[in-house]
């Protein structure tokens, strides 16, 4: 069984251009299930849509989100697909599975002068802080997810026109980069990455202190540590620096069309949810501030 999921990955990654991450999303979810299947004693390439039903059903049990369940569903769903088509099964046990209802969540975002605080944390007096000051100022001037940052290269990067190439799940797009950013880029570039860099096979834009490429959870542990240094008390993860990029742009009159691309959005009702947040935030500033609300 597990040599089928190896090649339902290896199709994925070739055909689909997924990301290393939803790579590794896909395959966990059919491995917990591939376990579920061996301790009930069912076969996982001929169970019926009742044993697929149960194993959600015990996902729910043990406290998993429904998003998270919601998600498994849709990995299976697209496993038994492929074993269709590769010729292994005739009808796949999930295809009439409904996904559980996922509470709609508006995303979390940072104020304007969170955003300042947390910024201004990284003190550019040593390599560390030439290089976490750029690395922030990056992901909250482009909007970027921090996989896409961290997988950046050298050859990414235009100062000269102030431009961030980036491409991820097969997509290209061009980012805009404002003068702030450029400038602690261009401080990191010059003073710090040299040094960081111990040898001349490196490409990665942002290397950690032994000179390779920085991880997602290298940088998630400097983000805990700069937004509990700036007093910001909600818990923060890079992708809050994402949603308030959006949110921030969205309130200051850009279009929803430009934050789609910009974000990377194939699909603009995806970028929809920052209208409905900033929305809220304006009713909220009604209610408090008008006499008569």
């Amino acid at each position: 069984m597990f040599d089928l999921l190896n090649q339902f990955i290896r199709y994925l990654d070739k055909n689909k251009k997924l990301s290393k991450n939803t790579l590794d999303s896909y395959r966990r979810d059919i491995v917990a299930f591939l376990q579920y299947a061996e301790e009930v004693g069912i076969d996982p390439v001929f169970a019926g849509r009742k044993a697929l039903e149960r194993y959600l059903q015990s996902m729910k049990k043990t406290g998993r989100a429904a998003a998270t369940i919601s998600r498994s569903l849709a990995s299976l769903k697209a496993f038994y697909a492929y074993l269709i088509a590769q010729g292994t099964i005739e009808t796949s046990p999930a295809a009439t599975i409904k996904a559980p209802r996922i509470e709609k969540k508006l995303p979390q975002v940072l104020t304007p002068k969170e955003i300042e605080r947390l910024l201004e944390q990284p003190a550019c007096t040593d390599l560390k802080g030439f290089r976490d000051k750029a690395m922030l100022e990056l992901l909250y001037a482009t909007g970027m997810r921090v996989t896409e940052m961290i997988e950046l290269n050298l050859a990414d990067v235009n100062l000269d026109l102030g431009f961030i190439h980036c491409t991820s799940g097969g997509r290209e797009r061009i980012i805009p980069i404002g003068k702030i950013c450029t400038e602690a880029l261009g401080a990191y570039l010059q003073k710090a990455r040299p040094v960081l860099v111990k040898t001349g096979g490196e490409d990665a834009l942002f290397v950690n202190m032994q000179g390779q490429r920085m991880t997602r959870q290298g940088f998630w542990k400097l983000l805990k540590q700069y937004a509990q240094e700036a007093g910001i008390g909600t818990p923060i993860t890079p992708h809050t620096l994402r949603h308030s990029f959006a949110a921030h742009l969205l309130e200051n009159g850009a279009d929803l069309h430009s934050i789609q691309s910009m974000l990377g959005h194939a699909d603009i009702a995806t970028t929809q949810i920052y209208v409905e947040l900033v929305n809220n935030k304006l009713k909220d500033v009604y209610k408090k501030a008008h006499p008569r609300a």
